[in-house]
């Protein structure tokens, strides 16, 4: 806790001093981030559909659904843990710079940091130079959001590796559900969704 609160506080300091930046840090923290990813997860499945691999389909599909549920199980984990953000937590005693609303929901673990952990490693079963640029989105978002002043270091990086965890845990528990499920839809009037022409099988 004590290291948690010194990082975060050497990191404050950097946001204090680099005002030039807040818009862009700002926007990229509560929503570019994110966005940046959901924009890989859409292109990486074009790609797979046009080239009509149903195990890519299914792979990428899968990058996107683990940050949904890695979203929804963070929802219990940070209810238990229940730690104070730290733009409310330290601000009494404190000049903290923080660029975002704080927000009155739990700081530990991060949304954003879980979700952005589970599709970067989703998309880095799908291909490792994809996942590469997932992670360096997915880190990048990390910094931000302490940058921003709405959460400790810790916070974003066991969100990140949580994350990462949910991903692999969903693609070894759903890969199999998730291929006769597409093998269907590639079969029915629905196959426009998984293959641009000829399917090619697993």
């Amino acid at each position: 806790m004590a290291l948690d609160r010194h990082l975060y506080l050497d990191v404050n300091s950097v946001s204090a001093h680099s005002r030039w930046a807040h818009g862009f840090m700002a926007a990229y923290a509560l929503w570019g981030g994110l966005t940046a990813l959901a924009v890989i997860v859409i292109l990486a499945w074009l790609w797979a559909r046009r080239a009509g691999w149903l195990t890519d389909v299914v792979t990428v599909v899968l990058a996107g659904l683990s940050g949904v549920i890695a979203l929804g199980i963070n929802h219990f984990v940070s209810q238990a843990v229940a730690r104070v953000r730290p733009c409310r937590a330290l601000a009494p005693s404190h000049h903290l710079t923080v660029i975002l609303a704080c927000a009155h929901d739990y700081s530990f673990p991060s949304d954003h940091a879980i979700i952005a952990g589970a599709i970067a490693t989703g998309l880095t079963i799908f291909s490792r130079r994809v996942g590469l640029l997932a992670w360096i989105i997915a880190l990048s978002l990390a910094f931000a959001r302490v940058y921003a002043g709405v959460h400790y270091p810790g916070d974003v990086l066991v969100g990140l590796v949580l994350g990462a965890a949910i991903a692999v845990v969903v693609w070894g528990l759903l890969r199999r559900p998730a291929q006769i499920v597409v093998e269907w839809v590639a079969a029915s009037p629905l196959r426009p969704l998984v293959a641009a022409g000829m399917p090619r099988r697993f």
